[in-house]
């Protein structure tokens, strides 16, 4: 069947019965308005990203990265913290509305209508226009959101204890212990693991117990009357134990 200028389709259908090879344009004839995207264009990506990778790479060499001492699920003391884009959503959750009881608030609910009403804003506000001033609506909520986000991340990193959490994360020696030993069973039995941590390499406000350079007295004085953020009567064992214990924490020294 014949239609047109002397095209031949299949039947009654628009499908052409002779097919042409796709010979993509030649750009040439626009020059400086279009061009192919492979290679032209995909191309220029690959040398941008290149260039950023190779950037990255040249900071990772350059600067040590800020790594911390080896987790240690005992340690109860140790305070986290997020990555900065998180800081936000952290101090969201140290509010009293939003934590404790109503950790659902924080970490769910409010969180979940923020992203929701930005995500909706687009199909709220259907204008044409792309001007913000034209916008209200949504370039309300964006602005509600970055003042939110700014403020809260503000609270975040200036109510933060830098010090103590450059202290917690301090990557000290290393020590080998028999965990089997007398001494450290009376170390555990204790609690003592709850602030110092079970390698014993301390936590948020607790000291490490390697290399201390105490003699055993001195470790049993600390153990049965504080020092510092130690209360006195922390410890609750018989006088045996505590000189079996304060000789064990005094011979720990690191390789």
């Amino acid at each position: 069947m014949h239609r047109g200028k002397g095209m031949k389709f299949v039947g009654d259908s628009r499908v052409p019965a002779e097919r042409k090879p796709n010979i993509p344009k030649d750009y040439s004839e626009y020059p400086g308005k279009t061009e192919a995207f492979w290679p032209n264009f995909l191309l220029k990506e690959w040398m941008v990203g290149a260039v950023f990778l190779i950037g990255f790479l040249c900071l990772t060499i350059a600067h040590e990265p800020p790594l911390e001492k080896i987790a240690d699920p005992s340690d109860t003391a140790y305070i986290p913290l997020p990555d900065w884009y998180f800081l936000f959503l952290y101090q969201l959750l140290k509010y009293s509305y939003a934590s404790g009881p109503y950790n659902a608030i924080g970490a769910f609910i409010i969180p979940g209508l923020a992203f929701g009403a930005l995500l909706l804003a687009p199909f709220i506000d259907r204008g044409p226009e792309r001007r913000p001033s034209k916008r209200p609506l949504a370039t309300g909520f964006m602005l509600l959101a970055l003042a939110g986000i700014t403020f809260l991340t503000w609270e975040s990193v200036a109510h933060h204890d830098w010090e103590a959490a450059a202290q917690q994360g301090k990557i000290v020696a290393e020590v080998e212990f028999d965990k089997e030993d007398e001494g450290y069973k009376i170390f555990e039995a204790n609690g003592c693991i709850s602030c110092h941590g079970g390698d014993l390499q301390g936590g948020a406000g607790s000291p490490a117990l390697v290399d201390t350079g105490l003699t055993p007295e001195e470790v049993a004085d600390i153990a049965k009357n504080g020092k510092g953020a130690m209360p006195p009567g922390m410890f609750k064992g018989t006088d045996e134990e505590l000189q079996k214990l304060a000789e064990f924490i005094s011979g720990l020294e690191s390789k």
